[in-house]
């Protein structure tokens, strides 16, 4: 059966969640494969609003196993905290299993990436401080702590102490901040372990045995191209691969399970954090301002203000090449509608040089002016619109315009908020 993997194409806040709620029903199994408490995705169900932040939307149906796997890093306290807004919720999360080799949050994470931000001051990266880079960072240097560890306390005790043994001098000398103990530490994260415990699998052997019996799987991808470690705007980026390559090394599935590769963009632009955004409205502008109230742009995890701007091809059309995108998903369609006309970009000028893709060198990016078409808007309210040859010919003008633009065909249309409120074109 059909397996795909769902990805922002842009710098995050997309609407993957409604996307991924929308079609989790599809599925067998619904599994996040990177990030952190660091990505927030708000979810609408049975009447009520859910921000979750750790545990796939999977959970939120019937049957559907949720799956955090080893490419995730965990907090356990923000899985327990989600626990009980479930539990509030009378929704069952006995399926959800948890990767024994997702790396674990600690305290000094989250101490060392706040300290990291106030240190960069102006330069700073935009962090949700979640301690998501320097958990992250640990696994890459072989000093993290696994799921798996806390199940066995001397195991754990053992490589905490280990940890410690480099954080601690880093929190008092260099940052002035108190460090910690074994016994500290272990006092909150072992009640942790057995509160977890019946979750946690290996779950690369789950996944496949799932698949060996005729099961499909969604792997949920979180925050996007343009944040990926490796093609997003380094620095700016975060500490995971949330292209689609990180779905196949996050979950242990080879990519010969994959069908299809589903892309979500929103049909203009938003970023939340530092980092160059070519398309972006100057802060105060009125069309800004607009986009933002309309469009309700605040991030799910921080509650910041998300930078807004027009929809930018040159970016998505990147997406589409490094995740190889089968299909589009373009989300808030309806927000466009109280504008006259609307701008695309569809390439950049850099000093006289016009790139159609990504530039090769940051410093290209960060000079890169967009060159614009300018579209007229449909001035309607299309939030109640439900097949696509009712929508207005501008707005049908503006997805087939996407679609030559990206090489991917739209197959899904969100028009508003709720899981109704959507057009499912090609989709099935």
């Amino acid at each position: 059966m059909a397996s795909t993997i769902l990805v922002g194409t842009q710098w995050g806040d997309e609407g993957k969640g409604k996307v991924t709620d929308l079609i989790s029903g599809e599925y067998d199994v619904v599994c996040r494969c990177q990030g952190g408490a660091n990505a927030g995705h708000t979810v609408m169900a049975n009447g009520h609003k859910f921000g979750l932040h750790q545990i796939p939307s999977g959970v939120m149906y019937d049957g559907v196993v949720p799956v955090i796997g080893n490419g995730c890093i965990v907090d356990p306290s923000v899985v327990l905290e989600e626990f009980a807004t479930l539990d509030a919720q009378g929704v069952s999360y006995d399926n959800l299993k948890i990767s024994g080799n997702a790396h674990i949050v600690m305290p000094y994470h989250k101490d060392l990436d706040g300290a990291n931000e106030r240190r960069l001051g102006k330069n700073l990266i935009g962090t949700t401080r979640r301690g998501v880079g320097p958990c992250y960072s640990d696994k890459a240097a072989r000093i993290g702590l696994r799921m798996q560890d806390m199940l066995d306390e001397k195991i754990f005790r053992q490589k905490l102490e280990c940890a410690l043994l480099e954080k601690n001098p880093i929190l008092e000398k260099i940052y002035e901040l108190p460090g910690y103990t074994v016994d500290q530490i272990c006092e909150t994260y072992l009640p942790y372990a057995e509160r977890l415990r019946p979750y946690i699998i290996e779950s690369s052997r789950f996944l496949n045995e799932c698949i060996d019996e005729g099961k499909n799987i969604l792997f949920e991808g979180s925050q996007a191209t343009m944040l990926d470690i490796d093609f997003g705007t380094y620095p700016f980026v975060t500490s995971s691969n949330c292209t689609a390559g990180g779905a196949i090394t996050g979950s242990g599935v080879g990519p010969k399970h994959v069908d299809r590769v589903l892309g979500i963009a929103k049909a203009y632009l938003t970023r939340v954090g530092s980092g160059p955004f070519p398309t972006e409205l100057p802060q105060g502008d009125e069309i800004g301002e607009l986009l933002c109230e309309t469009g309700h742009e605040y991030g799910v995890t921080t509650g910041r203000k998300r930078r807004c701007g027009w929809y930018d091809a040159v970016i998505v059309n990147y997406a589409a090449r490094v995740n190889g995108l089968t299909d589009l998903a373009v989300t808030k369609l309806d927000v466009l509608g109280c504008l006259d006309t609307i701008k695309v970009c569809i390439a950049y000028d850099v000093d006289g040089v016009r790139y159609t893709t990504v530039p090769e060198h940051q410093s290209l990016f960060y000079d890169a002016k967009p060159v614009y078409i300018e579209l007229p808007g449909w001035k309607c309210d299309i939030s109640n619109v439900r097949s696509y040859t009712e929508l207005p010919r501008e707005a049908k003008d503006y997805i087939d315009l996407i679609e030559r633009l990206s090489g991917v065909r739209v197959s899904i249309i969100a028009v508003g908020p709720d899981r109704e409120q959507t057009i499912n074109r090609h989709w099935n």
